[in-house]
């Protein structure tokens, strides 16, 4: 009796450690019990209750017959089925209640992911837009390039957020609620991004423009305007050489040349004008004159000038005219002193100027930068060179003048005209001071003796020698005496000393 007991308890012990140590593991549960020897077999329910109410009956009966043996085994099996039902049922509900908060939990953990990168990118779209508005005052298109970059990925990722929303609506009213929250941040933006678009287009169509004048400006000296291109087509043919990369004394008498071309161009121009307006051309040139000398005297003894006395005449009183102020930095336009303050950094902008202008159709680039120094330059020069009695008589009107007046530049055959003169002078204003040290400027005064190495007769004598005894009627164009020391000649009219 004791070891029937004995073999029971141990029984009921594995039965109890198996369900402890492996509530899940029904199949190793019963391996276990199918090892156990014969004489471990399991009492049936029945026999368990007899002993329960009736434990003096245990040793009546025992547990030899197999008919016993196999309802024992029966009963036992049972009662580990039920147990093992039972502790399934509850691994089960506590799956499922697992499962049910492991879902809700990471779905709010990814709402408040989601919500944190939205105001991330909400702060981005902050900035980048800022750099958008900065990159427009100055202009600046690689900053607009890349500001513009910034904004359209920092928006294409709130799209994507949008859009993740969207698509967990149906699981949470938060979702939604949030996605609504994107929708309004993001629709002022898109407002701006598509006004910004059309001002991005708008800008295309004047950068385009732009280009479109820059390739004309290119194409200098090509056309020709009412049929007056001589200056222009001379002053194209000096431009077309490679500019070096650094001022020198040659580049100076060059560009003096050109000077001189466009000048005489001009002249002629003119002349022709006042001929065409039936000008006494004597008293013009007498007028000139009285105004050159300091006596009051003039150099011309005859009453009737020659034709190319009257053209040189015309052409000294012109870049006279066109010469006042050379000696400083902007013509006295200004009182600006930036050359003696920041003299090395002064001769490399000039320098730079004087590259970029040099393929530069004058009238184009006043059409694009009216009231620019060089704007300013050439209308204060044509109303000192161009009297308005003298306009009116030439033209019958005051048109050229008043536009200039007005801040816009005339597209006239003589303004044109003009201007690849004024363009010529400035060219070598910014030239002279690009040098280091810069030309130092002379004029021959009237009734001067001739000098071969400082002067230049305008009038050819034959074998190209100046006879004795002449001397300097009236200057034509200032020389300039160089830092290498070689010299630009000054040309004059020359008259006999009697």
């Amino acid at each position: 009796m004791a070891k029937k007991v004995t073999n029971f308890s141990d029984l009921i012990q594995r039965v109890t450690a198996s369900c402890l140590l492996h509530p899940l593991g029904s199949n190793r549960f019963m391996n276990q019990v199918d090892m156990t020897p014969d004489r471990f077999s399991q009492p049936t329910n029945t026999q368990l209750k007899s002993k329960l109410t009736n434990p003096e009956n245990d040793d009546d009966e025992g547990y030899s017959s197999s008919s016993t043996k196999e309802e024992e085994e029966q009963e036992s099996g049972e009662i580990y089925e039920d147990a093992r039902e039972t502790e399934e049922e509850l691994q089960s509900k506590r799956y499922h209640n697992n499962t049910a908060n492991w879902g809700r939990e990471e779905r709010e953990n990814d709402v408040w992911m989601v919500m944190g990168q939205v105001f991330d990118s909400i702060s981005s779209l902050k900035k980048a837009y800022a750099k958008l508005q900065e990159a427009h005052s100055p202009w600046d298109p690689e900053k607009m390039r890349v500001a513009d970059e910034e904004v359209v990925a920092e928006l294409r990722r709130m799209g994507v957020l949008r859009e993740r929303f969207r698509r967990g609506g149906e699981r949470k009213n938060v979702v939604v609620r949030a996605a609504e929250t994107v929708s309004e941040v993001v629709a002022p933006y898109e407002a701006v991004m598509e006004e910004m678009k059309k001002e991005v287009k708008a800008k295309e169509v004047e950068l385009e423009e732009l280009r479109l004048k820059v390739s004309a400006l290119n194409v200098s000296g090509n056309g020709k305007k009412n049929g007056r291109s001589s200056s222009r087509k001379k002053g194209g043919n000096f431009v077309q050489h490679q500019v070096p990369t650094s001022p020198t004394p040659d580049m100076f008498g060059v560009t003096m040349k050109q000077v001189r071309e466009t000048s005489k161009s001009f002249t002629s121009y003119l002349v022709s004008l006042m001929r065409s307006a039936h000008w006494d051309l004597s008293a013009a040139v007498r007028s000139i004159e009285a105004a050159i000398s300091t006596t009051g005297s003039t150099a011309i003894s005859s009453t009737n000038p020659h034709q190319h006395q009257t053209k040189y005449a015309l052409e000294s009183y012109v870049l006279r005219k066109i010469f006042q102020g050379f000696d400083h930095e902007t013509f006295y336009m200004d009182g600006t002193l930036y050359s003696l303050l920041n003299p090395s950094q002064f001769r490399n902008e000039c320098f730079s100027k004087f590259r970029d202008m040099k393929s530069m159709d004058p009238s184009e680039l006043l059409g694009i930068l009216p009231s620019s120094p060089f704007g300013v330059y050439c209308s204060n020069k044509y109303q000192e060179i161009v009297h308005p009695k003298m306009e009116e008589s030439l033209f019958a009107n005051l048109d050229q003048r008043n536009q200039l007046l007005n801040g816009t530049h005339p597209r006239t055959p003589f303004y044109t005209e003009f201007l690849g003169l004024a363009k010529a002078v400035w060219l070598l204003h910014l030239l002279a001071f690009s040098l280091d040290p810069p030309p130092s400027h002379f004029e021959a005064s009237r009734g001067a003796e001739f000098h071969m190495d400082y002067m230049e007769s305008v009038v050819r004598y034959p074998a190209g020698k100046v006879p004795p005894g002449q001397v300097v009627g009236f200057p034509v164009s200032p020389g300039f005496k160089l830092g290498n020391g070689s010299v630009v000649k000054a040309r004059v009219y020359l008259v006999p000393r009697n």
